[in-house]
């Protein structure tokens, strides 16, 4: 399975926003450094667009893509119909709703099935999660130090879920709407790079 390596703080850097969350991913960045200031022409912004969406949730190009066609065929904006496909993958509500400190390792917890969706195995990390949908982690894996710490010390979590810390298991309540997803990327300029393609 292709999945991007990239050393995250450097990546961070490049792209001009904290993409990981981590609070040390800036230190090192100024104005003038990586992206800073440099005037983008309209295609290099579009670009800066859809590569901090890309690293966001961790996608490759051609999932992107497939992600991108699938949108253009819904009846909402198609960016806000993207944004919200790539919100409500497994991997990124795994992470959303605390199981995991980043979207790497909630993407390793998928792929090593310490999560269950409705009661059942799923270890596909592009698998969708619909609204109503639990997401549960596997008994035996309530016994790892650092996933019982992840879900009982997050702090904050979207209003679009719904968290029962006694059970280890969260809920989808609702269609994440795109003001209330926590991305800095204007979804438009990513719609008109992949028109122009």
């Amino acid at each position: 399975m292709a999945r991007n390596l990239n050393p995250r703080f450097k990546e961070s850097r490049r792209l001009g926003v904290n993409i990981y969350g981590h609070p040390k991913a800036m230190d090192r960045y100024r104005k003038g450094m990586g992206r800073g200031d440099k005037k983008l022409s309209t295609y290099g912004e579009q670009l800066l667009q859809k590569q901090r969406l890309k690293a966001y949730y961790g996608v490759l190009e051609k999932q992107m893509r497939r992600y991108m066609d699938e949108a253009k065929k819904s009846d909402d904006i198609t960016g806000d119909a993207l944004v919200r496909q790539l919100e409500t993958r497994l991997d990124n509500m795994v992470y959303r709703m605390g199981f995991a400190s980043s979207i790497r390792q909630a993407r390793q917890m998928v792929v090593h099935r310490h999560i269950q969706l409705n009661g059942k195995r799923v270890d596909r990390p592009s698998h969708r999660v619909s609204v109503g949908d639990r997401v549960t982690l596997k008994e035996n894996s309530r016994e790892i130090e650092g996933f019982k710490e992840n879900f009982q010390e997050l702090k904050a979590h979207p209003s679009y879920i719904t968290r029962d810390v006694e059970s280890f298991t969260a809920t989808l309540t609702k269609s994440p709407e795109r003001e209330e997803i926590p991305i800095e990327v204007n979804d438009q300029l990513v719609v008109e790079y992949y028109t122009a393609l």
